[in-house]
């Protein structure tokens, strides 16, 4: 009597799940700052959104997120009381994660405008780390050209230093920044980060654990030491491929027409070919990395989106406290 039967325990588990319902409820009589035009241009290509599923599961988010960045300044606050002395208010860094064409991208969008129009209004950068990706040249001279955004496409060490230096409350900290027209990282153009109350941080790999130094004397560091909040955007594999090749065939027509862009050869193919060539890079490059470096950072996070089909989130998991 009293015990915890087989069953029980293998029902046990760190997240809870709320539907699409009982997570809207979480921001009940809440006022959307957002209209259809600020959806529109916060979501990203191939991404289907609309007022209604932010007001149903990213609203609710922002709620919570604040929460959590509120309850941090309070901490702050009575540490430096107790300390005695005055110290820095550091960035509140939430990270976004998931896979090529999941939803990420949007999704750290509408934080960041969400969280922005709080009450107290506070600062809110949005950093991408495709900016930290090694440059094409580099990549080519590596033998990883087809490897882009695998882990070790990117320059760790300086996204690690970016970090740091965030974390450390250090003012004026610049990060590269990434064209996707030209596929490449812009040389000599930066973006600063100048000590926001928040800090959103989106990209593929960012809760990955890596993969060890190897020599056992140095403890490696990871991104996520520096993460206050982390989020998975997630979804079916079959979902993803047919919605990067969806998001390849609109960039055939828009983005990729223009001469200058990279993968303007793209440009003339026929629906039936640029799908195979969608679906060869997508099992060539995106499939593997989803499977061997991003999915199974999922359960790292502390609150997961669990998408459907037609892109709306079904599901949420929040990890327990």
């Amino acid at each position: 009597m009293g015990g915890v039967t087989a069953g029980t325990r293998a029902q046990v588990s760190p997240f809870t799940a709320f539907d699409r319902d009982s997570w809207r409820a979480l921001a009940a009589g809440g006022e959307l700052p957002l209209d259809d035009a600020d959806v529109r241009a916060l979501a990203t290509l191939g991404d289907r959104i609309d007022r209604d599923e932010v007001a149903t599961v990213y609203l609710p988010l922002a709620r919570l997120l604040h929460l959590h960045v509120t309850a941090s300044r309070r901490l702050w606050a009575a540490q430096t009381a107790f300390l005695g002395s005055p110290t820095e208010k550091v960035p509140f860094v939430i990270a976004v994660a998931g896979s090529v064409a999941v939803g990420k991208s949007t999704t750290a969008r509408l934080l960041q405008a969400l969280l922005a129009a709080a009450p107290d209004t506070p600062r809110v950068d949005l950093v991408t780390t495709d900016g930290f990706l090694l440059p094409n040249a580099e990549l080519e001279a590596r033998g990883l050209l087809g490897r882009k955004g695998f882990p070790e496409s990117y320059d760790r060490r300086a996204l690690l230093r970016f970090l740091a230096d965030v974390k450390s409350g250090k003012r004026e900290v610049s990060a590269p920044t990434y064209s996707h027209h030209a596929y490449d990282v812009l040389p000599g153009t930066r973006q600063v980060v100048d000590r926001p109350d928040v800090l959103v941080l989106e990209g593929l790999n960012v809760l990955q654990a890596g993969g060890g130094r190897g020599d056992g004397r140095v403890p490696e560091v990871f991104l996520s030491d520096f993460f206050d909040f982390s989020v998975y955007v997630d979804a079916t594999e079959a979902d993803i491929q047919q919605w990067y090749v969806e998001r390849f065939l609109a960039l055939r027509r828009t983005a990729f027409a223009d001469s200058a862009a990279y993968f303007h050869r793209f440009a003339d193919l026929t629906d039936d070919q640029a799908q195979t060539t969608a679906r060869g890079i997508w099992s060539a490059v995106n499939e593997p990395n989803l499977r061997l470096n991003i999915a199974p950072t999922r359960s790292r996070a502390r609150l997961v989106l669990q998408k459907a089909a037609d892109h709306s989130v079904r599901r949420v998991l929040l990890r327990k406290i």
